[in-house]
């Protein structure tokens, strides 16, 4: 099935990695998220997202997580994060510097190829910000991407957690490309941005508005997003899946009844600080029982005390509405 049609009014959830105390990946918990996430109705998986911590990750780790996905979802779309590791150096010089970051992002890309990835998610390629010429090396970012065969997802994200600020241009110069097929938006809490990128996407028409806005999910699918490519969907996902599936039938008492469930699930998981999410994402899904015992994000921030608890009463509570 062509990969558009595959997640179209379907959830991708973003999937973080469980690592255990010692900072290594915790298998038997991915083992048992993986069996779980398996039974799950959705469209497809991201791994090596910015849930997943994918350019922080080492090589020999993203090649893990990729086979434990890929081998436990046979069938399903798989969406891999291709960008820039943090590991790799960049020279300072620009010109230099644009054709290491097109080669890290080319070699990423390739082993996801290699891994059984469906389609690729274009992390925002920060280290271009500065350069002369700046939009056409995101521009040739995404060509070099599209190089690989595969559909590739642009992505909108917001500043403070490492994107970039496109402007309208730049946009339709990305989805002007072939095999560009279509784009994740991620304000946090901008509505009006969200909105005028809708916008473009929908005067293209073949191409695919996903949403990534985890804080106002269900407002983001009435107004025109027909995937939505979360963080939040790593957990109590059958509960977003449902919306999405609620979405297109066009049932909107239910509709609005898992949004609102959902909003306030965010409102207890999406908060400062923001990069908190991932860590909140794991405890949830020890709340619900999918791993049976805590992970850890070794890339998490300090959290307030009380954090924990307030994400498993959450959990409970949804799960009892």
């Amino acid at each position: 099935m062509e990969f558009a049609a595959q997640v179209r009014d379907r959830v991708i959830p973003a999937v973080p990695v469980p690592f255990d105390e010692s900072g290594e990946i915790d298998g038997e918990l991915q083992d048992q998220y993986v069996t779980w996430m398996a039974g799950q109705a959705i469209g497809g998986v991201a791994v090596w997202a910015h849930t997943g911590r994918g350019m922080k990750l080492t090589d020999g780790q993203r090649e893990a997580v990729l086979r434990a996905w890929r081998s436990g979802l046979p069938d399903t779309a798989l969406v891999c994060g291709v960008g820039v590791p943090e590991s790799r150096p960049l020279p300072a010089d620009a010109a230099a510097r644009k054709q290491a970051v097109l080669a890290a992002a080319a070699s990423v890309a390739d082993d996801a190829k290699r891994g059984g990835a469906d389609a690729l998610l274009a992390h925002p390629p920060k280290a271009l910000a500065d350069i002369p010429a700046r939009d056409q090396a995101i521009v040739e970012y995404h060509e070099t991407l599209v190089a690989t065969g595969l559909p590739v997802i642009a992505f909108f994200l917001y500043e403070a957690a490492g994107g970039l600020s496109y402007a309208p241009e730049l946009i339709r110069a990305i989805l002007s490309l072939d095999g560009v097929v279509g784009i994740k938006v991620a304000t946090l809490d901008s509505v009006m941005t969200y909105q005028d990128i809708l916008a473009i996407v929908r005067a293209r028409g073949e191409t695919l508005a996903i949403t990534g806005e985890d804080r106002f999910l269900g407002y983001s699918l009435a107004v025109g997003a027909r995937s939505a490519l979360i963080g939040m969907g790593a957990a109590l996902t059958d509960v977003a899946a449902a919306l999405l599936a609620a979405r297109a039938r066009g049932t909107w008492d239910e509709f609005i009844r898992l949004s609102s469930a959902l909003d306030d699930f965010a409102r207890a998981t999406f908060v400062v600080p923001m990069e908190g999410y991932v860590q909140r994402m794991l405890w949830a899904l020890e709340a619900d029982g999918v791993m049976s015992r805590a992970a850890s994000d070794p890339w998490c921030p300090p959290l307030e005390p009380g954090d924990r608890d307030r994400v498993f009463a959450a959990v409970r509570a949804l799960r009892s509405s």
